[in-house]
Formats: C-alpha cells, structure tokens, sequence
C-alpha cells in the first residue's frame, strides 16, 4: 500500500514539495514516520493510547529534524472540525478505520472540509465485494455463503467489523466532494497467510506480484483490503 500512496502522490504533486499531512487513526505510526521521514510535515491523530505510546516511542529514536516534522494528537478522527481548520492539509490518510464505524459518512465528509483544493484523500477499508474469499478458500463453504450477502465479518482479532463495497464508497466520495480518482487491490494473495508467517527469502518477487495484482482487473476486485484515492475538488 506504501507503493501505492507513494504512485499517488508523486503524480499530485511537484518533487520535493513538502507537504501537509493528516494521518487519521494513525495506529503504532508506520505511514505516519514514514512519510515524515520522506520530508512531509505529518499529524497523526489516533484516540488510543497503547497505540499513541507506541507511535511516541518510535518516534522518540528518530533524529530530531523528523521529530519536528511529526506531532501527535490524541483525539477521535470523527472530530477533525475541533482540531483543524478547513484545508490544512494536501494529504489525508484514513487507513484501516472504516471498518469498525456502523456509519462512517461524517468522518468521511469531515476528512475532505480539511483537505486543500487538489488534496489527496487516501482510504484503506475491507472490501465488502470479496468478503467470501478468505472463508472459501479456507474451505469454511458456510461462512463463504452467509459472507455474500453480507458485509459484517469478524477480524483475526475476534473484533466484529464491517466492509464497505465499492461502488457505494464511489458515490460517497463524489458526495463529500472528492471524487475517486484511483483505485487498488491490497492482499490479493496473502491475505490467507497465517499470523506470524516469516517474509520468504524472495519477498521482493512477493510484494511486485501483489503490487502488479493490486492494479490489475480482475485481481485486485477480490483483494481482502481496497485502497481508495479522492481528490479533493
């Protein structure tokens, strides 16, 4: 996914811009440092604390001009309006938080009144147009065929959580006023993979067989994981 954000931006924007960045229910921090590391100015704003503390740590082992290139704010991302003023970012991040909303739209809409005219919008959510995949191939054929009409699941976490399809997120977007501009598979074939599974010795060859999959029909319509890019009008 951190080549797929990284495609998006590097066709938005010139090379060497600094930009504003918004992660929203940033987790440990990985994209957060990552693209503060990259030279972006990046917030991270996450409501839980074992996962603040664990952003805080790691960030505290950087050198201190990537430390005064991330802040960290603890705060719920439905509540973008109490911490920042419309436009202040050119990229907003939403990764993996979709999921455990029942009605995601005003999170949603509030990501996109903070995004600058030409901002990038980045969501990862469960792909509710696949969710029969990982019980099929498991051989679960009952949960494969209660998951078609569906989109609740529970995660590898035990954490009951819900998808969303795409065509509905497409309308949402051009709903809020940043339409879909891109689109991609994420763990079109490792999502099975058990937990705590050793990278193989030739994990380059995996990554660009799941980066070329991730782009190309019909591989990536039955990733488990879609990742969506708008832009702001």
């Amino acid at each position: 996914m951190a080549r797929q954000l990284d495609e998006q931006i590097a066709g938005r924007f010139p090379v060497g811009q600094r930009l504003r960045v918004l992660d929203v229910g940033m987790g440990q921090g990985t994209q957060a440092l990552r693209l503060a590391r990259l030279g972006h100015q990046v917030t991270g704003l996450e409501q839980d604390a074992t996962m603040i503390a664990a952003a805080r740590a790691a960030l505290s082992g950087e050198p201190e001009g990537i430390r005064e290139r991330m802040r960290i704010i603890e705060g719920d991302g439905r509540e973008t309006g109490a911490h920042f003023l419309p436009g202040s970012f050119d990229v907003v991040l939403c990764h993996g938080v979709l999921m455990y909303l029942q009605d995601p739209d005003a999170l949603l809409a509030g990501l996109a009144r903070v995004l600058a005219p030409g901002g990038l919008l980045s969501l990862l959510v469960r792909n509710g147009d696949a969710l029969a995949m990982r019980a099929g191939l498991s051989g679960d054929w009952a949960g494969a065929l209660g998951a078609f009409d569906s989109v609740s699941y529970r995660n590898r976490l035990g954490v009951d959580a819900r998808a969303d399809r795409r065509a509905a997120l497409t309308d949402t977007l051009a709903g809020i006023g940043a339409p879909l501009h891109a689109w991609y598979g994420v763990r079109v074939f490792t999502d099975t993979a058990p937990d705590g599974t050793e990278p193989p010795a030739d994990l380059e060859t995996l990554l660009a067989a799941e980066e070329r999959a991730g782009k190309t029909d019909p591989y990536r319509g039955v990733a488990a994981l879609l990742h969506l890019c708008g832009v702001r009008g």
